[in-house]
């Protein structure tokens, strides 16, 4: 088997054993419709309850506030579409900011284009919105802010909770792609005054194909996708009963081991950061050191070009990234580095490392070791 050192798990994760275990009796003997009425239908009409309530506790919700979908992007467009169609009649601003995921930022390009009004809010050089333009960017007419939790490129914690404070404050609802997030920090809804939470299984040892939306109770929105009853009647289709249970399970043991993993995995990255910063003293660590996801490294080569660097890594079974891997291919420098202050040549230059639970000091040796012979040669 040819090697591979995957240092990519902000793109996506392996599903975890234990979960493709807990899912596969769903593709075949557990198969029957959950809409139908016959025992295969109401046995998996439980499963999904019961994963519904699974996913809940382990966010702080309630059951009935947890919606399912087909991944993050999905979620990002049901929380803002949803809920701004739902309550326009209260206004039609909206606040974001000039580093969110693609997923949020075209959604609100979209709802530009239908006479709403979004007001993109800058960063400092650490990625961090400014509390003191959030709060004088809101209006009589603004009914949602939505920040993300973590950047997916730098790593960046927001301080949530002073955000959902001050949309609260204003009666303006919150949403926060916790995309990045959840698995990796500790999320309780409630006393973080969260009010739409986006989540999506894959990025957490879940299968890919499957989300959640969390509402808060009480919070009205309107379903994008006309059909059947499904999901409360807000998001029809037959349901993905295999990869709900999947996100579910995935959950659990991501909130179970959380504390163990991120032990390891923050003592690797600063390992790794602490050998980068060795090859070269020039060498730029972008995202702010502490507050940020435990296994995110967004490290600018300089005078590099980063996707020559991505390839000839390639070459040595490693797997990087030179941002979101939802952007793989533009033209065009990170929208995120960019906002945060880097040129366009440091952009260019710039690699992320995402580190997972299964990784190993010996395969950060490895990769360190690459780096330095390749930053050597040029």
């Amino acid at each position: 088997m040819e090697r591979c050192i995957y240092l990519d798990h902000g793109a996506t994760t392996r599903v975890d054993d234990r979960v493709l275990n807990k899912m596969l009796p769903y593709f075949s003997m557990n198969y029957g419709n959950p809409s139908s009425m016959y025992f295969l239908g109401r046995r998996n009409k439980r499963a999904i309850e019961e994963a519904r309530n699974d996913v809940a506790c382990n966010i702080g919700a309630k059951q009935k506030e947890i919606y399912f979908t087909s991944c993050g992007s999905e979620s990002d467009n049901l929380a803002l579409k949803g809920m701004v169609y739902a309550n326009q009649y209260k206004g039609k601003h909206i606040i974001t900011s000039k580093i969110e995921h693609p997923a949020i930022l075209n959604t609100c390009k979209a709802l530009e284009k239908q006479g709403f009004n979004i007001t993109y809010l800058n960063v400092d050089n650490k990625g961090f919105i400014n509390l003191d333009e959030l709060e004088n960017s809101i209006r009589v007419d603004t009914i949602l802010i939505s920040i993300m939790y973590a950047n997916n490129e730098i790593g960046t914690i927001e301080p949530i909770e002073k955000i959902a404070k001050i949309a609260k404050a204003n009666n303006v609802y919150f949403h926060t792609d916790a995309v990045q997030a959840i698995g990796n920090v500790t999320i309780d809804v409630k006393r973080m005054g969260i009010d739409l939470l986006s989540m999506s299984a894959h990025k957490f040892y879940g299968p890919k194909g499957v989300g959640a939306l969390y509402v808060r109770e009480g919070i009205d929105f309107e379903r994008l996708q006309d059909g059947g009853h499904q999901e409360k009647g807000k998001r029809s289709g037959t349901e993905n009963v295999a990869g709900i249970i999947g996100l579910a399970e995935a959950i659990k043991y991501s909130y179970k081991e959380l504390e163990y993993n991120n032990k390891k995995i923050i003592s690797l990255r600063n390992y790794f950061i602490d050998k980068l910063m060795q090859l070269n003293k020039n060498i730029k660590v972008n995202g702010d050191r502490e507050k940020r996801l435990p296994g995110n490294i967004n490290i600018s080569f300089p005078n590099m070009d980063g996707q020559q660097l991505l390839l000839k890594l390639d070459e040595y079974g490693i797997c990087a990234s030179a941002g979101s891997a939802c952007s793989t291919g533009e033209s065009t420098p990170s929208h995120v580095l960019t906002s945060i202050g880097l040129s366009k040549e440091e952009a260019y230059g710039t690699l992320r490392f995402t580190l997972g639970k299964e990784n190993t000091k010996n395969e950060i040796d490895f990769v360190v070791k690459v780096l330095e012979n390749w930053l050597n040669k040029s």
